[in-house]
């Protein structure tokens, strides 16, 4: 039996299981080879780590697991878990086994259910992102597209607004209301008659957004609708308590409502919160809180 089962192998998962093994608890990670950003040829804003692949990101992580006899990482999804008597969680895995821990760290992390429009899956996490602190520097002085909801596209448009040399902003089913059209505006976007209809990949190498007006070339662009949901059916199978964000609820290290459970990265938050972080960093530091959290609770046995 483990003292920590790890589900998810992003890097909340990772630096999870590595502040467990320096603190010599066992711990079994287990890795779907499934990542939100799993099509992110680059990660950004990590210190040290700016521009490095994710893949490479994980296998030296992994590397550096190697060295702590009590970790074990094996690349295999969990399917079912489930609280079992005297306070131990079993974990059904896709080979068929069974996994038996005292403590469970949730860190599957959140999946991106993406607006309606042809093409921008092909180009997610590409040439098509969400985040500026991620994505946004690689379009400085080029000219980019926000799609969606004007609400959001606002906000994007007050981050990259001094980044991009212009910013279109499409709508996405329907046209924006005379209102939303002013305030995009005086935030600084040319604001399109008409909703998008496709993206797809320029010869240029840049991104072509078709509408029934004709169709605009620029660098890149952001997404400002789209809806979140938890990756893997886990908070549901132990009852965790929600959070309207779809996000799991935890305190400040990283424990639900499920005593023995804790979550981290983004798919998990402290309710003071509006939402989930996606960042490298933060979700590496909420692994690391979860683990200590373990580490104290497991003291003793």
């Amino acid at each position: 039996m483990h003292d920590v089962i790890i589900i998810g192998g992003g890097p909340a998962g990772l630096q999870a299981a590595l502040t467990l093994g320096r603190m010599h608890r066992s711990a079994l990670l287990l890795d779907s080879g499934e990542y939100r950003n799993g099509t992110v040829l680059h990660m950004h804003n990590v210190i040290a780590n700016d521009g490095t692949p994710p893949s490479v990101f994980r296998e030296t992580a992994r590397a550096q697991l190697s060295e702590y006899a009590g970790i074990e990482v094996r690349s295999l999804a969990a399917e079912h878990v489930s609280a079992e008597a005297e306070g131990q969680f079993a974990v059904r895995l896709a080979d068929g086994t069974t996994a038996i821990a005292r403590r469970l760290i949730l860190a599957t992390g959140m999946a991106d259910d993406l607006p309606d429009v042809p093409g921008l899956g092909a180009l997610w996490g590409v040439k098509a992102f969400s985040c500026p602190f991620c994505d946004g520097h690689e379009h400085a002085d080029k000219p980019i597209a926000v799609l969606g909801a004007a609400e959001r596209a606002g906000h994007l448009l007050g981050l990259l607004g001094r980044i991009a040399s212009s910013i279109t902003a499409f709508p996405i089913g329907t046209t924006y209301t005379d209102d939303e059209r002013r305030a995009l505006e005086v935030a600084g976007a040319r604001v399109s008659d008409s909703p998008v209809r496709e993206v797809a990949d320029a010869a240029s190498g840049g991104v072509s957004v078709v509408t029934d007006d004709g169709t605009s070339e620029v660098a890149g662009v952001f997404v400002a609708s789209g809806t979140l949901r938890q990756r893997a059916p886990f908070a549901e199978q132990l009852g965790l308590r929600m959070l309207p964000s779809g996000a799991v609820e935890i305190d400040d290290f990283g424990r639900t409502s499920v005593l023995g459970v804790s979550a981290a990265g983004d798919l998990a938050h402290r309710a003071a919160l509006p939402g989930p972080m996606a960042s490298v960093i933060a979700a590496a530091a909420a692994g690391q809180l979860a683990a200590v959290g373990m580490v104290q609770s497991l003291m003793g046995s």
